[in-house]
């Protein structure tokens, strides 16, 4: 497996540029709405940010137009 992600570095980097800003905000959005138990769930697990989209969509209700401010550049 060590092998696979040398010869690959590209896959790699977009599997953390596709978990970090999911994990970041759903963290965040648990911490905001009190759920110590989600946060502690999505801390620990690391499942390619499914448990994460599915806490931020099905559990605190959010919306696609919710992360439109997170995407928002200022120039």
């Amino acid at each position: 497996m060590e092998t696979f992600f040398q010869n690959n570095i590209w896959l790699f980097v977009i599997s953390i540029l596709w978990v970090l800003p999911w994990k970041g905000y759903a963290l965040w959005t648990a911490s905001r709405n009190d759920n110590k138990r989600w946060f502690i769930a999505l801390l620990i697990l690391n499942t390619f940010a499914i448990l994460d989209i599915f806490y931020l969509f099905y559990v605190a209700k959010k919306k696609p137009s919710d992360f439109k401010h997170l995407f928002r550049t200022k120039i």
